[in-house]
């Protein structure tokens, strides 16, 4: 089945004209499709797995970090994961319909707000080919149609993804465009996907700053920013510090090519002595290259930390590279997160209640932790079954986005007669 399109407009028309169909689908339909996929996943497992190894053998991939070549990389646990993922998806409560208000006004009309899909999603995303699966998910279930575009990295992957989604679709009685993955064009196409005033009623960007930046530029259309994340984990003078040993090692190292892995270090001066030797001596030999300010370097013990950049504590790494500093207090730790962070997720490792209470108050991010990893702000974790993403701003979506995220609402309002005098 073809399921790629090289003309930009062609790719968002088609998923246009199919989002009216997707918006009124039955949540019958709907649940069917996702049923669908779950169990296309299982049965073209070999086929998909087969894509996979393709796109990590091709050239383009060579290049790639350990952490990126992770997230490129699909096993038979991953795909059966994305399975479990659209089946929990299915077995949340359908948003569409949702009354979020509902009164008679004084003139007798009767006034409701009610919840409805958005209509044409555009995701643009890396070499993550599960995010295929988890956007398309999320946007059949949420009554929406969506135009994916992925890493030419993943073609493969992403295509052979995308062909068990709408084989699926159409089983289930729904336009096979309700998903449309558009490839060809380079970056350069991305200025064309931006500008579908229109078709396009919602992009969401799944990348670096670089991605969000070069779209800032040129998009005419909404944009919900899923972007970076720079995440902290801040060791408070009354930590436990094998709480803090552990938190640190699982948010660096579980998954360093995520946007909640944790990029920076910050440690109360208090305990620095006490924890850093230890847990740096872990996280080298874990791999992960370390950078730090003077005072670590001086309690850094046998394990091997270069000196910091103001850059390095700007960036995320995306792979095992970490940066740690030593603070004087709770209030230190904020003003260096909120300045240094994305906004994405941060934690704090304390056992006083009044330091997360603070913590918690005080750091402007989309997730807030006390005492767990920032590894967790997650779609699935949370709950939702997926994600599109993590949103790093403030409107009209903050933290994952999910179902109620991929809607908006109308005012729906019945009368007898009524006119304005």
């Amino acid at each position: 089945m073809e399921v790629t399109l090289t003309d930009m407009t062609a790719d968002c028309s088609a998923a246009k004209a199919a989002a009216r169909t997707m918006a009124t689908a039955p949540i019958e339909n709907r649940n069917g499709a996702l049923a669908a996929i779950a169990e296309l996943l299982s049965s073209e497992v070999e086929n998909i797995l087969a894509a996979n190894a393709e796109d990590l053998a091709d050239e383009r991939a060579r290049d790639l970090s350990p952490a990126l070549v992770d997230r490129l990389t699909l096993s038979r646990q991953r795909v059966e994961a994305m399975a479990a993922g659209v089946l929990e998806v299915a077995s949340l409560e359908d948003p569409i319909g949702e009354i979020l208000d509902s009164r008679t006004l004084q003139n007798g009309l009767d006034l409701k707000k009610v919840r409805v899909p958005l209509g044409v999603v555009a995701v643009v995303y890396e070499a993550r080919p599960n995010v295929t699966i988890d956007c398309a998910a999320l946007t059949i279930k949420s009554g929406n149609s969506i135009l994916l575009r992925g890493s030419s990295y993943a073609e493969r992957s992403n295509g052979a993804l995308a062909r068990v989604v709408r084989e699926a679709l159409e089983s289930a009685g729904l336009p096979a465009d309700g998903v449309v993955l558009s490839t060809g064009g380079g970056r350069e196409a991305l200025g064309g996907l931006a500008t579908q005033d229109g078709l396009i009623d919602l992009l969401i960007p799944r990348g670096g700053e670089g991605l969000k930046n070069a779209l800032k530029a040129v998009a005419t259309v909404p944009v919900l920013y899923a972007a970076a994340g720079n995440c902290h984990v801040y060791v408070h003078s009354e930590a436990d510090l094998e709480k803090a040993r552990s938190i640190t090692v699982n948010a660096k190292v579980s998954r360093p090519g995520v946007c909640n892995a944790a990029e920076t270090l910050l440690v109360d001066q208090e305990v620095a002595a006490a924890l850093l030797p230890k847990v740096l001596a872990e996280l080298a030999a874990a791999g992960v290259e370390l950078v730090g300010d003077e005072q670590v370097l001086e309690n850094a013990g046998d394990t091997e930390v270069k000196v910091a950049t103001d850059e390095d504590w700007d960036t995320e790494f995306l792979d095992l590279k970490l940066a740690v500093a030593v603070v004087d207090d709770l209030d230190q730790a904020v003003e260096h997160i909120n300045r240094h962070g994305s906004g994405h997720s941060d934690a704090i490792v304390t056992e006083s209640e009044q330091a997360a209470r603070v913590f918690m108050d005080d750091v402007d991010a989309a997730a807030v932790y006390v005492n767990a990893s920032t590894r967790f702000t997650d779609g699935f974790e949370f709950g939702m079954g997926a994600e599109i993403g993590v949103s790093t701003q403030k409107l009209h979506a903050r933290g994952p986005v999910g179902l109620r995220e991929l809607t908006t609402s109308k005012y729906m309002v019945r009368g007898d007669g009524q006119i304005r005098e």
